[in-house]
């Protein structure tokens, strides 16, 4: 097999084309169908109190790359890519706290003939150009809990800005998959699962839901900064936990995993 062109991404005269790379890695399974090429990019707004790679959060934090270095770095995984169905996925951090950069990514994936994956808490919607979705095949939204409160307990943030770019890209028929964290004591009540799977369901481009079970697997990263994992002592929710918020979501058409 040929060696992939690599086209040169452009999103206008004198856009940046540099930005704050975090890390990459070759996963299966987890960010979007088949094998992806992940880039995690450096910089979020958001604090929840679970986050796994809290050592993403200052931009400063990360290595600056230009989008061409990053696109030679995926080049090299295109025909193993492909093979397995897979493609490209833009996470975080908050890949929206860096817009122009995402899109370069994004359109570069696709001059690769990748399909190309956004992973989002999608409080920065606002920040995502018509250009930067037309570049995105699938959008993977986290949607952290169903009430205003409890989201803002756990993220120091609000919840509408999530509810109006779900909105947006319901309007644009993009496709979406939804992932909801499930934390026994704050985001496994009744009222929580129920508020996000009645939105999930009204919107009509949701293809599916994955119930992520809560871990404590970054703690040590909190650590490392010196910062406290407030729910250290919290227990990950048991298979009967994770199943009846599956069923809560199936109960509105919706496919869950």
């Amino acid at each position: 097999m040929s060696a992939p062109v690599l086209m040169q991404p452009s999103i206008g005269v004198g856009a940046p084309l540099t930005g704050s790379v975090h890390s990459w890695d070759i996963s299966t399974g987890v960010d979007g169908p088949g094998t992806r090429f992940v880039t995690f990019l450096s910089g979020c707004p958001l604090r929840c109190l679970y986050c796994q790679n809290p050592d993403t959060w200052l931009r400063s934090n990360g290595s600056p790359m230009s989008a061409d270095d990053v696109l030679t770095e995926a080049a090299k995984y295109v025909p193993f890519i492909r093979a397995s169905g897979g493609g490209a996925t833009i996470s975080g951090g908050e890949p929206l706290q860096q817009p122009q950069f995402a899109t370069s990514l994004l359109r570069g994936f696709q001059g690769l003939g990748l399909s190309t994956a956004l992973d989002t808490s999608g409080y920065l919607g606002r920040l995502a150009s018509d250009e930067l979705l037309a570049a995105t095949d699938l959008v993977l939204l986290d949607i952290k809990a169903g009430q205003p409160e409890t989201y803002r307990r756990l993220t120091s943030r609000e919840l509408r800005p999530t509810l109006e770019f779900a909105e947006r890209l319901a309007e644009l028929n993009k496709k979406v998959w939804v992932r909801y964290v499930l934390v026994p004591g704050i985001t496994d009540a009744p009222e929580e699962v129920g508020a996000v799977a009645k939105f999930a369901g009204g919107l009509g481009n949701v293809e599916r839901v994955d119930v992520l079970p809560f871990h404590t697997l970054g703690q040590s990263k909190w650590e490392a900064l010196n910062r406290r994992f407030v729910l250290a002592d919290t227990p990950p929710p048991n298979a009967e936990q994770v199943e009846r918020a599956r069923n809560e979501f199936r109960a509105h058409g919706l496919v869950a995993y």
